[in-house]
């Protein structure tokens, strides 16, 4: 028994993600984070966030909405997806807003644990940013809730719930005091990592230590 605690004490901690439903960049890093993580021994402590609600604090707004720089971001999602070999295609509705879908991954992550969240949020974004399912749209969600082999009454029952909500509103006040300001944005030590770009720095901090 004592072993096993050492064991546990020693283990090295997870790389903490945070995402949003609604960011192309944040799909993206979801896809490849995992085998990352895997490859160094880590893993994955995922917390779904609003982007909305965080970029107040740091005076911005979503990248596509700036003139010129908007223009080139749709350009660099798009060569950043086919870089990772990653299936991708501009939703119509983009971006939208995503708090039940979030509040679905934070009732999963309590409820079944983080890697039940995990798939969750795999299943959500995929099907935005490949087919263009609107997540904003409660019909659309529950189908969705129902491929990832979900129930749709429980699943609307949580993001319809005062608990639900006030775990994302804290997962949002959690963000900006780790001083998260977009996605994804990862620590790995309490070293940060911010953008979907950010891969090979993080992959040779795990393999060498911190430079």
């Amino acid at each position: 028994m004592m072993t096993v605690y050492r064991e546990r004490m020693n283990a090295p901690k997870p790389i903490e993600f945070w995402f949003d439903f609604s960011s192309p960049y944040a799909y993206i890093a979801n896809e490849w984070i995992d085998a990352l993580a895997a490859r160094h021994g880590r893993t994955v402590q995922r917390h779904a966030v609003l982007l909305g609600a965080i970029f107040p604090q740091a005076d911005l707004k979503p990248l596509v909405s700036y003139p010129i720089k908007g223009e080139y971001a749709r350009r660099d999602i798009l060569r950043s997806a086919r870089f990772e070999r990653v299936p991708f295609t501009f939703p119509e509705a983009f971006p939208l807003p995503t708090q039940n879908a979030a509040r679905v991954f934070w009732w999963l992550d309590a409820d079944q644990g983080q890697t039940r969240a995990a798939q969750w949020a795999r299943t959500a974004m995929r099907a935005y940013f490949t087919r263009g399912e609107n997540l904003k749209d409660a019909g659309v969600l529950r189908a969705l809730v129902v491929e990832a082999g979900l129930d749709a009454d429980a699943a609307e029952a949580a993001w319809n719930e005062p608990r639900w909500k006030d775990r994302l509103r804290q997962a949002n006040d959690d963000a900006v005091k780790c001083g998260v300001f977009g996605a994804p944005y990862f620590i790995i030590d309490g070293e940060p990592f911010w953008g979907n770009d950010r891969k090979a720095q993080m992959e040779r901090w795990l393999t060498e230590g911190p430079f």
